[in-house]
């Protein structure tokens, strides 16, 4: 498929920052947001690169946010490619049975808890002037209104938690920043580590450059008007 080549509708000489960047997902809207014109410096941070940035570490969400501060260009893009679905012992539950405590705090740790930090630290470092998106990358399973299977109840529940934050945060926004937008993005199935357990005949699934191209594409369409909205890699809204 064809992809836009840059943003057009972000103004010129911006900071764009990706955090989770050392991630499939991240990774590949780093090296897009680095290629385009559009922005004076892009910058990633993950738990495992340098600068480093700790979900868990809220001390070096506040020094990240300070390092993109001090660039003194205006922030544009903030988007969160972060994440957890499995790891060493964890897995999606299959039912109530498989529920463990230390999994589901993990989950809501990264999935929400991690999140709400970077909108209070970056948020308010947003341009009170003209176009600019928070987006954190949320998951369509988070709907409450489209679970019609069950099951993943740690992931499905700290996904709700993620678009009751970025709602919530999104009407706190508009007050202060009535030009920027605070939303959460559905990536659809990525080739990814988070997703590969999982992937399975007939599913659609889209390798990382590409994805990226599409959740910035709908980043370049958002307007103010969307702020607080949970959408698809296409732009089209999903149930709560």
């Amino acid at each position: 498929m064809t992809l836009p080549a840059g943003l057009v509708a972000t103004p010129r000489g911006a900071v764009a920052v990706v955090i989770g960047a050392s991630g499939a997902i991240g990774a590949a809207l780093l090296e897009r947001l680095e290629s385009d014109a559009a922005f004076a410096h892009a910058v990633g941070f993950s738990r495992s690169g340098a600068p480093h940035l700790d979900l868990a570490d809220e001390a070096t969400i506040a020094e990240a946010a300070g390092r993109v501060s001090r660039l003194g260009a205006p922030i544009r893009i903030v988007i969160d490619a972060t994440g957890v679905l499995h790891g060493a012992g964890m897995a999606p539950e299959k039912g109530l049975r498989q529920l463990e405590a230390a999994n589901m705090a993990k989950s809501f740790a990264v999935n929400a808890i991690g999140p709400a930090l970077l909108m209070k630290h970056f948020l308010p470092l947003l341009p009170r002037q003209g176009k600019a998106v928070f987006a954190t990358l949320s998951a369509k399973v988070g709907s409450i209104g489209d679970n019609r299977l069950g099951g993943w109840y740690s992931y499905r529940a700290s996904k709700a938690a993620l678009n009751q934050l970025v709602c919530t945060a999104a009407i706190e926004l508009k007050r202060s920043h009535p030009q920027a937008a605070c939303i959460a993005l559905h990536p659809g199935t990525v080739d990814s580590r988070l997703s590969a357990p999982f992937m399975k005949a007939g599913l659609e699934v889209r390798q990382p450059p590409e994805a990226a191209g599409l959740l910035l594409k709908v980043i370049d369409g958002i307007s103010a008007a969307d702020s607080g909205a949970f959408l698809d890699c296409h732009g089209a809204r999903l149930p709560w």
